[in-house]
């Protein structure tokens, strides 16, 4: 193959490519406008039912509480992870001093 032919293919990768991140950028903000129309029609719906007035702050507010209740499920959940992995490692590091211990001692006997 030329290295005309090969510039030409290598073009339209990159095209390719582009066009690529390009659809999926488009469908990645879709859904993400998405997501917040259905919490906006949700907060409407629920101020109605309680007939209070929907406002836009009173959405961000509602927004912000649930960002600050996700953050906390993820907090509790990353503190378990923390102390089980800490746990697990430090239990590792004690098994691995004891069997040390034990190698030496029979390094010891073995010597004298």
């Amino acid at each position: 193959m030329s290295t005309q032919d090969q510039n030409y293919n290598d073009a339209e990768r990159a095209v390719n490519k582009t066009e690529n991140s390009l659809e999926n950028a488009a469908d990645k903000t879709k859904n993400t406008v998405n997501e917040y129309a259905d919490k906006a029609r949700n907060y409407i719906d629920e101020q109605k039912r309680k007939n209070e007035e929907p406002t836009r702050d009173g959405f961000f507010e509602n927004l912000k509480a649930s960002a600050s209740e996700a953050w906390e499920d993820t907090k509790d959940f990353a503190e378990k992870a923390w102390d089980s992995t800490k746990d697990t490692a430090s239990d590792a590091w004690e098994k691995t001093k004891d069997a040390s211990e034990d190698v030496k001692a029979e390094v010891r006997k073995a010597t004298n």
